[in-house]
């Protein structure tokens, strides 16, 4: 009889000990992809994509099981001119035909140096390149709700959208604001 509770309270212990790893799941429930980058003369185009497609796995306690992976449809860009979206999505820049999908994947993540910052590492494609990024955000919890927010910069030459031009900076700002539930 001992034996059989010893038994018993090993397998608990073991499940226990499974069930605090495993990072919680969360569902996008709302997504801002948006960018902005300079012009001659000082002026900036803004922008945002829409389509947002995710898949949040985070528990700040569990950060080595975290998982972040987002895609955006190249096809919804929208700068608020329909020539210069339309230019934009042609074979110069991101060619939407050939490439539909931005894509980005975790492939670390690190705590940051105050409450509820977080560095994660991830893997961007835009188009057939891609790069490892380092992009500081906050993920804020707030029961079954939490807020992924954060902000980086890509050189878009990089990923060859669009050619050096006098008239276009080479680097975008891009925020991400993310909504999701448990």
């Amino acid at each position: 009889m001992p034996d059989r509770i010893n038994l018993r309270i090993i397998i608990i212990l073991f499940f226990s000990q499974i069930l605090s790893v495993q990072a919680q799941n969360w569902k996008p429930t709302t997504a801002a992809v948006t960018f902005k980058i300079k012009h001659a003369l000082g002026s900036t185009a803004d922008g945002s994509f829409k389509g947002f497609i995710g898949t949040v796995v985070f528990d700040a306690q569990n950060l080595a099981n975290a998982s972040l992976k987002a895609s955006v449809d190249t096809k919804t860009i929208d700068t608020g001119l329909g020539m210069r979206d339309k230019a934009i999505r042609g074979g110069e820049y991101f060619d939407v035909e050939k490439y539909p999908k931005i894509s980005m994947v975790s492939t670390k993540i690190e705590k940051g140096t105050k409450e509820n910052e977080y560095i994660g590492y991830f893997n961007l494609t835009i188009k057939k390149t891609t790069k490892n990024v380092k992009i500081p955000f906050t993920f804020v919890q707030n029961g079954t709700n939490a807020q992924l927010k954060g902000t980086f910069q890509i050189n878009r030459l990089d990923y060859e959208v669009g050619e050096k031009s006098a008239l276009l900076g080479d680097v975008a700002t891009v925020s991400i604001t993310l909504n999701a539930q448990q």
